[in-house]
């Protein structure tokens, strides 16, 4: 029984660490979709600028290709980040089902146990009865 624990034990680990590893990836894929948001920030705040200047077309239009690449590799940044939460979501499903399975396994660990001190108990029980019907028998004989 201890063997199937520490078996469930280690499984749980690994899946926490991979639930850990998912979450890490999740982080990275948010950091890379906000420094996008922000460059694109910047290209509309500088379009806006060049506007408000002399007007330099070639300029302009530079800005607003590289506000429509921002915006082309945000939505791909986004994809990016739903399919790490929808793997964040299985790790996360994943390491619940194993610690549900580990605590099953402790419960019935834990039974087998209370099951065998019982038992234990009720051996003890005997063997006392045993004894004490020796020793009462003894006495009547006597």
């Amino acid at each position: 029984m201890q063997s199937i624990l520490n078996i469930k034990e280690k499984e749980e680990a690994q899946f926490k660490m991979d639930f850990a590893v998912a979450k890490r990836r999740l982080d990275d894929e948010n950091e890379i979709l906000l420094e996008l948001i922000n460059r694109r920030r910047m290209y509309q705040e500088k379009g806006v600028a060049l506007r408000e200047k002399a007007i330099d077309v070639m300029e302009i239009r530079e800005n607003e290709t590289a506000i429509d690449i921002m915006n082309d590799r945000i939505a791909t940044q986004q994809l990016n980040v739903q399919r790490a939460e929808q793997a964040l979501e299985r790790e996360r499903e994943k390491l619940t089902a194993t610690m549900q399975e580990r605590q099953m396994h402790e419960r019935l660990r834990e039974r087998a146990f209370e099951a065998y001190l019982a038992e234990e108990k009720a051996e003890e029980a005997k063997i006392v009865d045993e004894r004490s019907s020796f020793v009462y028998g003894q006495g009547v004989n006597n």
